[in-house]
């Protein structure tokens, strides 16, 4: 009886996921087993693959939401897998890389380092998650992101491995500057400042062939000198971000003065 009866259910039941629900989730499957395998590349002491293999992985995120949408196929499978890689690809995988690169030296400190970068990814991810369906997100509404993106923070922890397969100084690898670096950027993933949103950037419309031609060129310089040029973005990054606390301020000083008009 019960053997029929669990029949007549699993017949009630849909049938299986079209390629369109499938494709978005693949590519996340895609990232996160490109960090996981970037923690592979570093255990046999491959740092360049290893740095690749995460940024690959941030390649992927960055598409798999838009593939979503384009295919008008999010779910909230979708968004839970999403955050689940993303934990793995931007926080455990570099964290780990990181601690077996240089953090060894001073293993209980260099722990503690790794573990700040992990946790934070981790932290940050759950607090998006918990806003995702709130209407009243004064950074998002502002044009803002709360915090530096996993991604994004992924790529400017590896700043000093830039560093250091860019000019072989080993000063770079020094497990103190690493450590200190690493805490910086696990603070930005957690804080609240106002961060630079991709999405809501619209270049003016007189400058927008110049926009064109500095992607090509960046496109052409992380051919020919990737370590280099990546270092360059992380700086470009750091450099902006003050920036954009100071433009989220004034549109919270246009808000607030529009409110008591």
């Amino acid at each position: 009886m019960e053997d029929a009866e669990a029949s007549r259910s699993y017949r009630r039941l849909p049938g299986g996921l079209t390629l369109r629900a499938l494709a978005p989730n693949a590519i996340t499957s895609a990232a996160l087993c490109s960090g996981l395998t970037g923690i592979r590349f570093a255990t046999d002491g491959q740092w360049e693959k290893a740095v690749l293999a995460v940024i690959l992985a941030g390649m992927l995120d960055g598409i798999d939401g838009r593939v979503a949408r384009l295919m008008k196929a999010q779910s909230r499978f979708g968004a839970e897998l999403d955050s689940l890689a993303d934990n793995v690809s931007f926080g455990v995988a570099p964290a780990l890389i990181l601690f077996m690169w240089s953090l060894t030296d001073v293993p209980r400190l260099g722990w503690l380092a790794a573990l700040a970068l992990a946790v934070c990814c981790a932290l940050r991810l759950a607090r998006f998650n918990a806003r995702i369906d709130l209407q009243d997100q004064p950074h998002k509404s502002a044009g803002f992101l709360t915090g530096v993106p996993a991604p994004v923070g992924a790529g400017l922890a590896f700043l000093p491995l830039y560093l250091w397969i860019a000019s072989g100084e080993a000063v770079f690898r020094n497990p103190l500057l690493v450590g200190l670096w690493i805490a910086l950027i696990a603070f930005l993933m957690i804080s609240n400042i106002a961060t630079p949103s991709w999405g809501s950037a619209r270049p003016r419309r007189n400058i927008r062939l110049e926009v064109i031609a500095l992607t090509g060129l960046v496109i052409a310089a992380l051919l020919t000198e990737p370590w280099w040029t990546l270092v360059g973005l992380c700086a470009a990054y750091m450099a902006v971000l003050p920036l954009a606390v100071f433009r989220y301020a004034k549109v919270k000083r246009q808000r607030a003065a529009h409110a008591t008009a």
